[in-house]
């Protein structure tokens, strides 16, 4: 438009009356006007008519069809496209364009009016005045009812005739006013007429229409009736059902990127929410990639077996399409951005006076505007290109890698942690699908460089061979440098690697560290690894300085060679050739600055494909380890010939040998057997978990396992029950109740819809083993693999499990099941007696009882402790003989009393519980992950450009790169202007002066650029460690609850992901946003120097600029925001899912995962490509609109009169103007990937303002160093609940533990046994009540000090990773001697003998190569270390046999005989010879006395659970 009305400023020059040229007494352009319209009005009633055409058409077909259903054919006006409308919201921009037309349309009628009047009346005018005015009122009037038939048809867009209606109205109207502007200035007031004033009246709101049209978008929101679509993921948000525009989108959509539109609009409106982001289409989603990838994988696997198959040649061979195609738009890019410097020198020439052809300016003008608009839109169809190849290689390779993590052998899982695991797919997988941004530069440098010469070439002559030989040169030179910077980058990964590791543990085994008062010691530890990582990232960050320095200096250092060369030869240099050149390597900056780029990631992305490819090349778990043969086939179910299976195939002895095994169909079977002999090994064998040395195991029908630690997904109970399984009402509650489960549930505030935290963690351990029991039984599996699952359940809930579940649940079933309770031994039809590795002992227990041997010494150590309760028996036998009888049956009958028989009183508690919970949905322990909402708050960017050095180095980082845009200004002007204009012309200076002039300018910029490297590098590393230490303190100090009711994921996300950012991206963000900044204004500067006349489209621009930016922000925000939330789940589930591999595997849910995985992925892809693609929505309108600017600027340029002004000054005004549009949208870029970068501080600085647990220490209140002396513990009406929203667990308990004593702790599973050790040791402050230890209110002193003289051997028994010394002492405080005394003690000493290390021994991630039981004698070693006056035993006996159980306890008895021992335990011979029992019932004390006295009265809740637990064990044939 710009260059039309130019055109017509020229040619009026030449004829100036062309504008007022009239055809029979009409005007010219309003004769154009009115044939526009005409034109126009003929296309609109062709359309009409062909859509009635094909209504009817359609009607009469449907008619021959089938005339019954004639009434439907006819659309109700309420339905569109098969939706029901609900409801239409009207924007104001639709009110505003139909006010518009309306007006447009009153104004020409009142013109046509006046008109006609005129014509009819006085006869003064020619009836032709009227055909403008009428055309223009019908054109107006089908113009308005187009625009209000929109509402009527709730259409979203306005129709593409009358937009374009709207545009040409607006372009006639614009060259009628500067024709009628022109005719004003020549003729004054007398040129003034009807349509004169109308057209004025009428052009703001023509510029509104115009807006809108090329908007499309009218402003009115159609909310439709989703009912009637189906949707199209299982697990899909029910919020959102369309598919990605982006899918169907046409070329005109896709070049502007317009199809984003509608999620832009509504994120202006609103934040965004994840279910107003749409699905990705098909091809784009996770699932199509994963089985594309991973066939090509299999395949080039298979074709050389004994070859390391190439994973890049994998994701080459799958997405090789999208790449070639992507491979046009940046070759077609690359060959335009090379017009501008190539026509620069002719332009030059035409300035300079040198005219070939005639309106060569224009020509020139014209060539350089379409070679821009080219280059724009090529460059965003590239970016979105390759942003979506990066996102199908990163959704299909982690995939791969969660699969394989589902897969992984024993072996191969001891060689990868899963933070190592976590880290592939966090990191890894990140960076291959990173490099797609540089996949296209391999080949596309080489282009860049030929292309570049053969400009220079023309202009410079051979000099360009130096220019060559300089490129090579500094390419060559970062070659070593991207070397030592690879090499830092993999040491900073390696360092990395490890605090990941170390932080995960100590997240996961955080209570442990709060109770043993480590957290310290381990916080310092991560201290230290973060040291030795900040030590590689410093070298890091400054290589990258130098590098950064070198490539900025190094198109300066190629054209000063170049020059002087030419200079030196004898060449002639011109204004015009300098100008060129200069443009050229101001291009071909940006290849050699990416090429270190490009060779650092190209090494990356080696190591990472080497990683990843490693990790997929591991073991799997033997296919034939096990062979599964389908239900019903045989009658046996399982059977293990010569079996020998080993953990470690380099190990010399076998885990397990000589095994020999065979079981019916409907066997119960019982593994037993001490600490540590293999029983669990024995049920992986089954299960094909431990590599197979020889033999044959085969198993009948499908299994389903329950492991010995508990593996709980996140997410509700009752997910984790139906574990994938479609909802069945009766037989679910038959679950419920066979795993003693009801009660439970109506315990929690949400029953089972109840969120279960991080690893399960707020349920009791009891809880835990009963949910994974439901779990198993609703799968109604044939086969019952169960490890030790009566081991954490109280006497009473154990028997009555045993019943209900193994006996009658399970009675038809094979089980095969891990215990130590030999009570439930004589029920079995099988038992097996394990020692080292090998059945010693097979048989029923009558037969292996008489055998002796083995089998005795566990079923002795037994009845040794049933005998310390022998007054329990002498109180019963009181009672006459029936009476004893209805005590059994009250016994046993007593679940079911609590399951069924609840009171009235309680059953209506209930129902409020449950109504409440309805309310309630925010009262859960877990929330949705939080995230801030609206603009990223300035506190922000404050807190991090002050975290470094109080922010004195920001000014100096600007100063630095002002001095450097201005150096580099001054020595291209210099070369320009000291240049002759042409070739004959005298230059100004002599060329010694000239090369010396510039080279000191030159290189006196780069040495700026170096001062600027390194002030941003300084400043970044000190920022980062400021904020990493803060948070990692922060998170440290942070009470329980915190880490109950956060996923770990979560956590590691803020360490692991968002660290990075901070670490590595976002200093250079803020450089390099300041960098950009300056040079915009450097080039603002330079084009208004020459021709102010741009700052009059320079000023809109920006407000235009800074209007879009702002409305893209409103929606990119959101969705990095989103982005960073999604991220999280899938880190969890992978995490989760390699923890409970084993369990997965066991129920052969793989497929279930992969789906989950998929999905979670597909959750995360689609705002990420949203994300993406506003990007590219944005830089292409900004890039338009100063593409727009510079062809103004070169328009006014051509349009001055020859000689008015400097030929090079104006070649320099536009050699930077050709920079301008890839200045501003670098700009606007750098400042919206600051702040989507910055959202990571905002996410580390939420984590730095956790609200702190009490202080570790207060100095003055600290207790004497003898405290407790006496241990004393004073309970007085304690109140405990786990958080503010949640309800009381402990009601006001009071009582008091005399020093000295053994109190045992006893009661239901639920009861409060575990939260009142909790309160104890302050993990939960209590809501009302005291505890006084000592006469001290354990209230007043440090936590530090209160955790440091308790000792506790924990339920969960917890190994760091590390050696055996340094889980028994950590803090370093005692001597080996002591250690080994501990550990024999501990029953640990001569396993800890026999091996190689001796206490040096290698303990795996979590205790792995330990045994439960084993690592819960690690437990009490360190009890024993401690030597505390308060112990405390929270069921920790549970994972022990019998044998080892009474070892422990006279150990306990003999070493803390003077101390206050506190044990909560379900086995009532571990309490039953304490000196005080304490009862607990629904958070509060039922009974508190001697067990003698308990056991007097007949009515005690005491006696019920002894002689409950004797008729066990006495009577199991009761059962």
């Amino acid at each position: 438009m710009i260059m039309g009305i130019n055109l017509l400023l020229v040619s009026t020059e030449t004829t100036p009356n062309l504008l007022h040229v009239t055809f029979h007494g009409v005007p010219i352009l309003e004769l154009a006007s009115v044939c526009i319209n005409l034109t126009l009005f003929l296309v609109f009633i062709a359309i009409v008519l062909a859509r009635q055409v094909a209504v009817c058409y359609g009607r009469i077909r449907l008619r021959k069809e089938d005339s019954s259903r004639n009434s439907a054919a006819i659309r109700y006006r309420g339905v569109v496209d098969g939706e029901e409308i609900q409801s239409l919201v009207i924007g104001k921009s639709y009110k505003i364009s139909l006010f518009c037309c309306l007006y447009v349309l009153l104004v020409q009628i009142s013109v046509l009016g006046f008109d006609t009047f005129r014509v009819l009346r006085r006869g003064k005018a020619h009836w032709t005045v009227i055909l403008f005015p009428a055309s223009q009122s019908l054109a107006w009037f089908v113009i308005s009812f187009s625009a209000l038939y929109c509402k009527y048809k709730a259409l979203d867009k306005f129709p593409l005739l009358l937009r374009i209606w709207w545009v040409a109205s607006f372009v006639i109207c614009l060259l009628i006013l500067y024709a009628d502007g022109r005719g004003f200035l020549a003729e004054g007031s007398t040129h003034l007429s009807s349509h004169v004033l109308a057209n004025f009246a009428v052009t703001p709101s023509l510029v509104f229409l115009c807006f809108i049209a090329i908007r499309g978008v009218n402003g009115i929101e159609v909310c439709r009736n989703s009912s009637l679509q189906e949707p199209l993921l299982p697990e899909e948000e029910a919020g959102c059902l369309k598919v990605t525009p982006y899918s169907e989108a046409g070329i005109f959509s896709l070049a502007t990127i317009s199809w984003l539109n509608p999620l832009l609009s509504i994120g202006a409106k609103r934040p965004l929410e994840l279910k107003d982001i749409p699905l990705l289409a098909p091809k784009d989603r996770s699932k199509t990639n994963y089985k594309v990838l991973n066939s090509n994988w299999e395949k080039l696997k298979a074709e050389n077996p004994h070859k390391q198959p190439s994973l890049a040649w994998a994701i080459l061979k799958s997405f090789w399409k999208e790449a070639a195609c992507n491979a046009i738009f940046a070759g077609g890019n690359t060959i335009v951005s090379y017009v501008g410097p190539y026509m620069i020198s002719y332009f030059v020439d035409y300035l300079g006076g040198k005219e070939t052809i005639p309106h060569e300016g224009y020509i020139l003008a014209g060539i350089f505007f379409t070679a821009k608009l080219i280059e724009t839109l090529t460059t965003r169809q590239w970016y979105i290109g390759v942003d979506i190849l990066g996102m199908h290689v990163r959704s299909a390779l982690t995939a791969m890698v969660y699969r394989k993590g589902l897969k992984l052998s024993s072996s191969a899982r001891q060689s990868h942690t899963s933070g190592e695991i976590v880290n592939y797919m966090a990191v890894d997988v990140q960076r291959v699908g990173d490099y797609s941004w540089y996949l296209h530069d391999i080949w596309m440098l080489p282009l860049q460089i030929i292309l570049a010469l053969a400009i220079l070439y023309k202009n410079v002559g051979i000099a360009s061979l130096a220019t060559l030989i300089a490129t090579i040169i500094s390419i060559v030179a970062t070659v070593p440098l991207a070397r030592i910077q690879e090499d830092y980058q993999d040491k900073l990964m390696a360092a990395k690697d490890d605090r990941m590791r170390k932080t995960s543990e100590c997240l996961k085994n955080m209570r442990i560290l709060k109770l043993q008062a480590w957290e310290d010691r381990y916080r310092v530890k991560l201290e230290e690894m973060r040291g030795v990582e900040f030590k590689y990232l410093k070298k890091a960050l400054y290589s990258q300085a130098f590098i950064t320095f070198i490539f900025w200096s190094s198109p300066i250092f190629v054209s000063a060679i170049t020059f002087g060369t030419c200079i030196l030869l004898g060449g002639q240099l011109t204004a015009g050739s300098v100008l060129s050149a200069l443009a050229t390597f101001r291009i071909l900056q940006e290849p050699l600055r990416n090429f270190p780029d490009l060779v650092s990631m190209m090494a990356q992305t080696k190591v990472s494909l080497d990683r990843i490819t490693g990790f997929l090349q591991e073991e799997e778990l033997q296919e034939d380890a096990t062979i599964a043969l389908p239900r019903g086939i045989s009658n046996v179910a399982i059977e293990i010939k010569n079996g020998e299976f080993c953990w470690d195939p380099s190990s010399p002895t076998p885990t397990l040998s000589g095994i020999q095994f065979k079981v019916e169909k409907g066997m119960r079977v019982a593994v037993c057997g001490v600490v540590g002999s293999g029983k669990s090994s024995f049920l992986s064998c089954i299960l094909g978990e431990i590599p197979k040395i020889s033999g044959e195991v085969r198993i009948c029908g499908n299994a389903a396992y329950v492991s010995q630690s508990a593996w709980i997904q996140s997410g509700n109970i009752e997910e984790n029950i139906l574990f994938g399984s479609p909802m069945d009402k009766a037989k679910y509650k038959s679950v419920i109740h066979a795993c003693s489960l009801k009660k439970d549930l109506e315990l929690f505030s949400h029953g089972d819809q109840t969120i279960i935290g991080d690893r399960g963690i707020n349920l009791s351990g009891g809880q835990k083993q009963r949910v994974q029991l439901a779990r198993a039984l609703y799968q109604d599996a044939d086969v019952y693999l169960l490890d030790d699952p009566f081991s954490a359940v109280d006497a009473h809930t154990g028997s009555e499990l045993f019943k209900e579940y193994i006996l009658t649940a399970l009675a038809t079933k094979t089980v095969v099941f891990v215990t130590h309770q030999v009570e439930f031994l004589p029920a079995a039809d099988l038992i097996l007696v394990l020692k080292e590795g090998r059945i010693i002992q097979a048989g029923k227990y009558d037969e292996l009882l008489q055998s002796g041997t083995d089998f005795n010494t566990l079923v002795c150590a037994h009845h040794e402790a049933i005998e310390a309760m022998d007054f329990c028996n002498q109180a019963s036998q009181d009672s006459d003989e029936p009476d004893s009888l209805d005590k059994k049956c009250d016994s046993v009958g007593m679940g079911k009393e609590v399951q069924q028989g609840i009171s009235t009183s309680d059953q209506k508690a209930i129902k409020e519980k449950k109504k409440a919970a309805k309310r309630s949905r925010k009262k859960q322990l877990v929330q949705e992950e939080e995230r801030e909402r609206g603009k990223v708050s300035m506190k922000i960017y404050i807190s991090y450009m002050t975290a470094a050095y109080k922010g004195l180095l920001i000014p100096c980082i600007i100063l630095a790169q002002t001095l450097f845009q201005g150096l580099q200004i001054a020595s291209s002007w210099w070369m320009a202007w000291a240049n002759p204009q042409t070739t004959g012309d005298k230059p100004k200076t002599s060329s010694m002066v000239l090369i010396v002039v510039y080279m000191a300018l030159a290189f006196g910029s780069s040495w700026f650029i170096f001062v600027r490297a390194v002030l941003v590098a300084t400043f970044g590393l000190e920022a980062a460690q400021k904020l990493f230490m803060k948070m990692l303190r922060t998170v440290f100090r942070a009470p329980m609850s915190f880490f109950d009711s956060t996923p770990a994921g979560r956590i590691l996300n803020r360490v692991s992901i968002d660290q990075s950012v901070v670490d590595l991206d976002i200093p250079f963000r803020l450089g390099g946003f300041a960098s950009t900044t300056i040079q915009l204004l450097g080039i603002v500067g330079v084009m208004t120097q020459v021709t102010w006349q741009v700052l009059l489209l320079v000023v809109p621009m920006a407000v235009a600029c800074l209007w879009m930016q702002k409305y893209y922000m409103a929606s990119s925000r959101e969705l990095v925001r989103i982005v960073s939330i999604q991220k999280s789940p899938i880190i969890h589930l992978f995490a989760e899912s390699i923890a409970g591999a084993a369990t997965i595997r066991g129920f052969g849910q793989e497929k279930r995962f992969m789906k989950r995985n998929l999905y979670l992925l597909d959750c995360f892809a689609r705002p990420f490509f949203c994300s993406l693609a506003a990007i590219e929505w944005l830089c292409l309108r900004m890039e338009l609109l100063s593409t727009f600017v510079f062809a103004f600027c070169m328009v006014l340029l051509v349009s001055f009169p020859h000689g008015s002004i400097d030929p090079s000054m104006a070649g320099l005004a536009v050699t930077y103007g050709l920079n301008l549009n890839a200045r501003l949208s670098r700009w606007i870029l750098s400042f919206c990937k600051l702040e989507n970068k910055i959202i990571s501080i905002e996410r580390i600085h939420q984590y730095c303002q956790i609200p702190s647990e009490a202080p570790a220490f207060i100095e003055n209140s600290r207790p004497p160093s003898s405290w407790p002396e006496n241990g004393k513990i004073q309970l007085i009406d304690l109140k405990v609940r786990y958080k503010e929203s949640l309800p009381v667990v402990l009601h006001g308990v009071s009582c008091t533990f005399p020093g000295g004593k053994k109190i045992g702790i006893v009661g239901r599973t639920g009861s409060g046994k575990s939260t009142l050790i909790q309160a104890l040791f302050r993990l939960i402050e209590p809501a009302g009540g005291r505890i006084i230890i000592d006469n001290i209110d354990i209230a007043t002193i440090g936590l530090h000090d209160l955790r440091s003289r308790l000792s506790i051997i924990p339920q969960d028994p917890a190994l760091f990773e590390g050696t055996i010394r340094g889980n028994l002492d950590p803090l370093e405080e005692h001597s080996d001697q002591k250690i080994w005394e501990a550990l024999d003690k501990s029953q640990l000493g001569e396993i800890v003998r026999q091996k190689e290390h001796k206490l040096d021994t290698p303990v795996l991630e979590s205790g792995d190569n330990w045994s439960v039981g084993q690592r819960q004698l690690v437990s009490l070693g360190r009890a024993l270390l401690k030597q505390a006056r308060i112990l405390v035993l929270d069921e920790a006996t549970a994972s022990v046999d019998s044998a080892t159980d009474n070892l422990i306890q006279k150990i306990i008895r003999t070493e803390f005989k003077n101390c206050t021992v506190c044990t909560i335990a379900h086995r009532i011979p571990t309490v039953i010879d304490s000196d005080l029992v304490l009862v607990l019932s629904d958070g509060r004390v039922a009974e508190f006395d001697t067990p003698a006295r308990l056991l007097e009265d007949k009515s005690s809740m005491f006696l019920k659970l002894v002689s409950e637990y004797s008729t066990r064990s006495n009577g199991i044939p009761d059962f």
